[in-house]
């Protein structure tokens, strides 16, 4: 493996070599490997100065007031519903089209997910079924920027604000994303974000909280870290005080050393994405005249994150095995979330109560889009999917 960490892997297909096309190939280079080492040789390893470097970088690249890093995505929507009071016998409503991390942090919270059907032409929740699920229960919503592209949050905004409700934004998946003149995070008591292996930008494991509430950001900090006022840096590089636990709270916190492995990707972050749009943009135009293959659209006046590139098509998971064989790496982003066991099991969900996300769920493929992939590869991706 080499030092940007891509590698190759090899199978036999009916007597052939072929060298397969990676889902994902990450940006962590040379740069990113000297900042992680001069963190290791240094004193402080966990949640110090490089972390809140890193924290004042993203939150002006987002153009926030604040940003707080924890360990997941799923532990900073987990934290923004405690820090908002949310939990037992709320309802939050959002999508039943994303990763079990969304719904399973409401869980976590002690309040109740609500689902609403998606918008056939972008997978995104349907802004205009949100108002009929709100009950004198419902305390916030929740919705995800699925693959990159973000939602109506003027219309989500304006539903919040008539019914006095919180935002949280899951976007997982949009860093870089904006709609109608609107930044993810600008119109949302909170905006979550993943540094997982496969995201934009990657520490392996990580997230972040922006928000452009002070009090809410300084919940947020003593949340991520047990409810101390203190954490361990400030204690012990400055002149000792002893610290207070003021709050109940997690152990949510990063350590430098995965700050360390963002930096240098924020910095490149507009370049990266780029590079996937270019990507994007063929796809889009050599697939979208095959009949047997259907695309999910970017809205006007939207710039999209491209984090998936998704297809939809008939009989999926025979496709998706055809695409394997061929050596091209693929995913399942991702099968409608009240159909899993658990969901059903525990609010009595069944096939029908949410077509849209289940039309998707059934038909969705995700084949790779990175910035590290080859033209010639593309044109083998582009010629496998033309012939599913």
């Amino acid at each position: 493996m080499d030092a940007r960490g891509s590698h190759y892997a090899y199978k036999w297909y009916k007597g052939n070599p072929l060298k397969k096309i990676d889902f994902f190939k990450h940006n962590i280079g040379n740069k990113e490997i000297e900042d992680v080492t001069k963190v290791l040789h240094s004193i402080f390893l966990t949640n110090a100065n490089i972390t809140k470097t890193f924290e004042e970088n993203f939150a002006n690249y987002l153009q926030a007031q604040h940003c707080i890093t924890v360990s997941s995505c799923t532990a900073a929507l987990h934290l923004s519903l405690l820090a908002l009071g949310i939990g037992k016998g709320d309802e939050v409503i959002t999508t039943p089209l994303s990763f079990v991390a969304t719904p399973n942090a409401i869980l976590h919270a002690g309040a109740t997910p609500v689902f609403v059907d998606v918008e056939k032409e972008t997978g995104n929740i349907d802004a205009n079924l949100i108002e009929q699920a709100i009950t004198p229960k419902t305390k916030a919503i929740m919705p995800v920027h699925l693959y990159g592209t973000m939602c109506d949050m003027k219309k989500i905004h304006q539903i919040a604000q008539k019914y006095n409700l919180k935002i949280i934004e899951d976007a997982a998946h949009c860093i870089e994303g904006e709609r109608d003149g609107i930044r993810v995070g600008e119109l949302s008591d909170t905006a979550c974000f993943s540094f997982y292996a496969t995201k934009n930008i990657t520490s392996g494991e990580g997230g972040a909280i922006t928000t452009n509430d002070t009090k809410l950001a300084q919940t947020l900090y003593k949340l991520r870290i047990h409810g101390i006022n203190k954490d361990a840096s400030s204690r012990y590089t400055q002149t000792y005080q002893h610290w207070d636990m003021e709050i109940l709270g997690w152990k949510y916190n990063i350590s430098d050393i995965q700050s360390a492995l963002l930096l240098n990707q924020l910095k490149n972050i507009e370049k990266y994405l780029q590079k996937r749009e270019k990507v994007a943009q063929l796809y889009e135009k050599k697939l979208k005249k095959l009949k047997k293959v259907k695309l999910l659209s970017v809205p006007k006046h939207t710039k999209s994150a491209r984090h998936l590139f998704t297809i939809l098509v008939k009989k999926r998971d025979k496709a998706l095995l055809k695409l394997q064989k061929k050596g091209i790496g693929v995913a399942v982003n991702y099968r409608a979330i009240h159909l899993l066991h658990y969901y059903k099991k525990e609010y009595n969900y069944k096939k029908g109560d949410f077509p849209i996300a289940e039309y998707i769920g059934e038909r969705t493929l995700s084949i790779p889009l990175h910035p590290n992939l080859q033209k010639k590869e593309i044109k083998k991706i582009i010629k496998a999917v033309s012939k599913l």
